[in-house]
């Protein structure tokens, strides 16, 4: 499996990312700068990884979704390309369009960072097909900007057309219908708040995020 992450000014979470794909699929992705305006040949996978990209200038996100390369990730996106955005990468497709709804400061103005227990909702994707649909999962959080919101014309279309990935089970940021992760209407786009890279072997304190990663390789098995 051919992977690929992007790196953006303030990326700090790439290696994290990087390391948990090739951990999985056993071939180190290609690392992509921002100001590229195409992605490798053949990738299966793009990353988006946390970070601050811009320092989180303006809005988090909203820079980054303007660079050159984020208009090959879209466009791979439209013909199915899976696209995995983790933390600031989920502010940036959600910034870029390719998700509904955005992220904003969490309800107490505060960074938060722990290990938070999740909810596999009821999205069907490549990302969660080898979790059960309300199952409890532990993934660490780490963000100030992490309350996701949209209209409730918007969360009641989410909720119809079943693309919620994961909700969180206890209270964290005051985002929306504890919204933790969403598919996109394709299902071969997933933005995520939490960190599923920092959680994928014992070492880590659990394996609960690699399940994430490998229901990647049934694409390509």
């Amino acid at each position: 499996m051919k992977t690929a992450v992007v790196v953006f000014p303030g990326s700090n979470c790439d290696r994290d990312l990087a390391t948990a794909l090739e951990a999985v699929t056993g071939t180190a992705p290609v690392m992509v700068w921002h100001r590229e305006t195409a992605l490798p040949a053949g990738i299966d996978l793009v990353g988006l990884p946390g970070g601050f990209s811009y320092g989180d200038y303006l809005r988090t996100g909203a820079i980054a979704a303007r660079s050159p390369i984020m208009r090959a990730v879209a466009d791979g996106a439209g013909r199915g390309l899976p696209v995995l955005g983790v933390c600031n990468g989920f502010q940036l497709l959600a910034e870029a369009g390719l998700l509904p709804g955005a992220l904003i400061r969490n309800a107490g103005l505060s960074f938060v960072c722990r290990d938070v227990a999740l909810t596999v909702g009821e999205a069907r994707s490549a990302f969660t097909r080898r979790y059960d649909a309300g199952e409890t999962i532990r993934v660490p959080v780490a963000h100030h900007d992490g309350n996701y919101v949209a209209d409730p014309d918007t969360l009641d279309r989410l909720e119809g057309e079943g693309r919620i990935a994961f909700r969180y089970a206890e209270p964290v940021n005051g985002s929306a219908r504890a919204i933790a992760g969403l598919v996109s209407e394709g299902g071969n786009v997933l933005g995520m708040m939490p960190h599923p890279e920092r959680r994928i072997e014992a070492a880590h304190g659990g394996d609960d995020g690699r399940r994430l990663f490998e229901g990647l390789l049934d694409l390509v098995a």
